[in-house]
């Protein structure tokens, strides 16, 4: 009888050091990949920046180039420049970048919509460049918010699911903000054919 209750004391031994075994090994996959969500969607953020940053360092000179063929409005490339002003000075907050890029996206639709009624303006090899640049950069702030978003999507679900949710509470992993277009008209890249 001493055998059978020494080998049932080993065997519970042996299934409690299993199932601790198991507990660490889930823990350590979940917390890697909450890490690995968290890092991706902070370098997802950084090519979204990027993006703006080309889009910041552009619009000083389509202003430039408009400036000779507008001299009636002065008032719309001094929004677009104040708008371009406030949107490099926000750092950090997901939701007051998102503010200041949909400000200055509509600054620069008011700016084209004006230039229509400028057709030698419309015509300048420098302004037609500058337009194309924008064009494609739009695109580009574009898909690296879908890519940033989707990924804020997997950490956010990830952080609420069970069991990781646990890990993401111990480890005081946080939800990440989704980079919005507040306006349905922003979600699409200004309109710049002529």
């Amino acid at each position: 009888m001493g055998g059978t209750s020494t080998g049932l004391i080993v065997l519970i031994v042996l299934v409690i050091a299993a199932a601790i075994l198991v507990f660490l090994v889930a823990l350590i996959i979940i917390y890697n990949k909450l890490v690995r969500l968290r890092n991706t969607a902070e370098q997802a953020w950084s090519d979204v920046e990027v993006q703006l940053q080309r889009r910041h360092d552009l619009i000083p000179n389509l202003v430039e180039t408009v400036k000779g063929y507008m001299t009636h409005e002065r008032e719309t490339l001094e929004a677009v420049t104040k708008a371009r002003q406030m949107a490099v000075q926000v750092t950090g907050d997901v939701a007051k970048r998102a503010e200041a890029e949909n400000m200055l996206t509509q600054t620069l639709r008011s700016l084209f919509a004006v230039a229509e009624n400028y057709p030698q303006l419309k015509a300048n090899e420098n302004f037609l460049d500058l337009q194309q640049k924008l064009a494609e950069i739009e695109e580009q702030i574009q898909l690296a918010r879908r890519y940033y978003n989707a990924v804020v999507r997997d950490l956010n679900n990830t952080i609420d699911m069970f069991p990781s949710n646990i890990v993401a509470k111990i480890f005081h992993f946080q939800h990440r903000e989704y980079f919005e277009l507040t306006e349905p008209e922003a979600e699409e890249a200004p309109e710049v054919k002529f």
